[in-house]
């Protein structure tokens, strides 16, 4: 069977320069994901901070895009990706905060959905963790440290939780360099 491969952890970690790099080096082809482009089509920016019932719907939007792509896919060869359905429930679980409004039953249909699609399509997944110095780039998520180390323990968190049944490693903090991280996939996968 070829890994369905997906990268999680908080936004600008470099997952989407390992994806590639993987891709390229073993052969496997790169699904990127188009969060920032689904949050412009619909008038948002990932930087703004927005209401429950916003996130979520935009959030479900995501894995919507997410999920067509994916399915579309020849798995046959193989897969690896820079964003999973457990990155879209951290996000929406991290806009929880203080007095926020929550409709529970869809918030819990929703992170459902997320484990289910997880298990459905990957065959492993790996936390990268943030450790790359952050660059500010145009249209992207915020360069918040503090919000990228609450994501980052939320994932992992969804990475332990008894709904998800596939294998999840985390990349060490201290594997930086493109090659070591791609190394540190293929020694996993084979």
């Amino acid at each position: 069977m070829c890994p369905i491969i997906g990268l999680c952890g908080s936004h600008r970690t470099g997952k989407t320069t390992l994806a590639e790099a993987v891709s390229k080096d073993l052969a496997i082809p790169f699904f990127r994901t188009t969060t920032s482009e689904v949050f412009k089509a619909h008038g948002l920016n990932p930087a703004d901070p927005m209401d429950f019932k916003t996130r979520l719907w935009i959030q479900d939007r995501v894995i919507d895009a997410a999920e067509q792509k994916w399915q579309k896919s020849d798995l046959s060869r193989g897969l690896i990706t820079d964003r999973t359905p457990l990155d879209m429930l951290a996000y929406t679980l991290a806009d929880i905060q203080g007095k926020t409004d929550v409709d529970y039953p869809t918030l819990h249909a929703y992170s459902e959905r997320c484990f289910q699609l997880t298990n459905a399509l990957f065959t492993q997944l790996v936390v990268v963790q943030p450790a790359i110095p952050l660059v500010y780039e145009e249209g992207k998520a915020a360069l918040n440290q503090a919000y990228i180390a609450h994501l980052n323990s939320l994932i992992i968190g969804l990475c332990h939780d008894r709904q998800l049944t596939i294998p999840a490693t985390l990349l060490p903090y201290e594997v930086l360099p493109v090659p070591e991280r791609v190394q540190f996939i293929a020694d996993l996968i084979q």
